[in-house]
C-alpha cells in the first residue's frame, strides 16, 4: 500500500465525493470568512457595526449553506463559520448594535 505524500496528506479537499460542488464550496468559504471577520471584530468595541452586520450575514448564509452542503468538509467549514458568525453578531449587538453611536 502506498503512503500519501506530505503534500497530499495535508491538502484541503471539499469535494470528497469526487464531484464538483462550486456553489456549495463558495458558500462554505463565505460562511467561514464572515464568521472569522465577525468574531475578530468583537475584539474592538468600536467595530460593533462590522461584527453585527457581517455576523448576521454570515449566519444567514451559513444556515443556507449547511442546508445544501454535500460533503462533510463543507459541513465542517459551515459549522465553524456559523459559530464565529453567531458569536460575532451577538457580541456586536451587545456592544452597540447595527447602527453607529450618536
Amino acid at each position: 500500500m502506498l503512503q500519501p505524500s506530505e503534500q497530499e496528506r495535508f491538502r484541503l479537499r471539499l469535494n470528497t465525493d469526487g464531484r464538483s460542488h462550486p456553489v456549495e464550496n463558495t458558500l462554505a468559504v463565505v460562511t467561514l470568512v464572515c464568521g472569522v471577520v465577525a468574531f475578530v471584530a468583537t475584539f474592538w468595541d468600536s467595530a460593533h457595526m462590522i461584527a453585527s452586520w457581517v455576523g448576521t450575514l454570515g449566519f444567514g448564509v451559513g444556515l443556507y449553506s449547511q442546508y445544501i452542503s454535500a460533503t462533510t468538509p463543507q459541513r465542517t467549514l459551515n459549522v465553524v463559520g456559523l459559530v464565529g458568525a453567531f458569536i460575532g453578531a451577538a457580541l456586536g449587538i451587545a456592544h452597540g448594535g447595527f447602527l453607529p453611536h450618536p
